[in-house]
């Protein structure tokens, strides 16, 4: 059955405190809440064998830690992802998918990630606990019946302010 893993970045330095947004690095807290995330992942057993991670230094810094857990995810970080759309980030997945995925780690920005991840699990009708805004480092999975996104049931939540 595929999966898939949503997550937000970590959170990252202020803008002001970069050169540009793309370069914007994590903070030490950043760090510690992708490493938590990853932990949890990795004791909820959950798997990945596609890694979908926007290009941006705070993603790929969030997708350290989560490399660990999933050695052999093929990582594909193309620009398309960099503060991609909902509907972006569903046909990427929905791509990969299509292309033999089975299991998909998804690491993005905000509103789209958020919005992304709140639109499955009212789908999957599984809103209990999910958080408003969706914040930086929270994570949300599915098992999925197909590559359609729309039959599908929420395995795991993770919210790091909780």
């Amino acid at each position: 059955m595929p999966s898939l893993i949503i997550m937000r970045h970590a959170k990252a330095v202020d803008r002001i405190e970069a050169e540009d947004d793309f370069d914007r690095g994590l903070t030490t807290r950043g760090h510690e809440d992708a490493a938590r995330a990853a932990d949890a992942m990795k004791n909820a057993g959950l798997i990945a064998d596609f890694a979908l991670v926007s290009p941006a230094r705070r993603t790929r810094e969030t997708f350290k830690p989560l490399s660990a857990i999933f050695p052999g995810a093929k990582l594909e970080d193309p620009m398309a992802l960099y503060h991609a759309s909902q509907e972006m980030l569903e046909r990427a997945v929905t791509e990969a998918l299509e292309g033999g995925s089975q299991a998909i780690v998804l690491v993005g920005h905000n509103p789209g990630i958020g919005e992304f991840a709140h639109a499955l699990a009212a789908r999957a009708d599984a809103m209990e606990g999910v958080p408003y805004g969706w914040p930086t480092s929270a994570a949300i999975a599915f098992d999925l019946a197909d590559a359609s996104l729309m039959r599908l049931t929420r395995t795991f939540l993770f919210n790091p302010k909780a």
